[in-house]
């Protein structure tokens, strides 16, 4: 059976099963978001496609994303880590990592639940939207320009409205499957 997708869904089964299995589905758990939103980072200027290929890889070397062991790497880490093509090799990309490990950490241990600050940005539960076609798809909405401002307030970084709502749609914040695509009512 052939199943109609959203228009940014390639053939490449590894973007499908993505599609299929992950993208758009709710995320609460806080180092699952903490991931995906350094993921999400670390796309800037690439395409998604890039990152989901390597994220094996960033879970390996970046500690399955534990942030408390990610805010001990120091500069000899960073020179390692930059030395892996299993990785995207970009020295502000991957201090990102660790710098938004820092900034999670000082933001839970003053009793924040990082998930709950996330979710308050579409009020707790999912948005449905009814784009017909990934045209109609903002790169960026209100919400993910506050979500934006508010992650580098607690200095948080490669965090940008368009990251924010990519992140958004991901992690389920935001259903923006398209209305002809057989997960948009799941």
């Amino acid at each position: 059976m052939v199943y109609k997708r959203c228009g940014w869904v390639s053939d490449d089964p590894i973007y499908q099963d993505y599609h299929d299995n992950v993208w758009g589905r709710p995320v609460y758990d806080p180092i699952e978001l903490f991931e995906k939103l350094c993921l999400d980072g670390q796309q800037a200027g690439l395409s998604w496609i890039t990152i989901l290929k390597k994220q094996h890889n960033y879970q390996a070397l970046f500690a399955d994303f534990d942030p408390k062991i990610i805010a001990t790497f120091d500069d000899a880490k960073v020179e390692e880590l930059l030395l892996n093509p299993g990785i995207v090799r970009n020295r502000l990309k991957v201090n990102s990592i660790i710098r938004n490990a820092k900034a999670y950490l000082a933001f839970v241990e003053q009793g924040n639940d990082f998930s709950v600050f996330l979710w308050d940005f579409v009020g707790g539960k999912p948005v449905v939207n009814h784009f017909s076609s990934k045209g109609d798809l903002p790169a960026q909405t209100a919400a993910s320009e506050a979500m934006s401002k508010a992650l580098k307030k607690l200095g948080f970084n490669f965090v940008g409205p368009t990251i924010c709502y990519a992140f958004m749609q991901a992690v389920g914040m935001i259903n923006d499957h398209t209305t002809d695509c057989f997960c948009y009512g799941k």
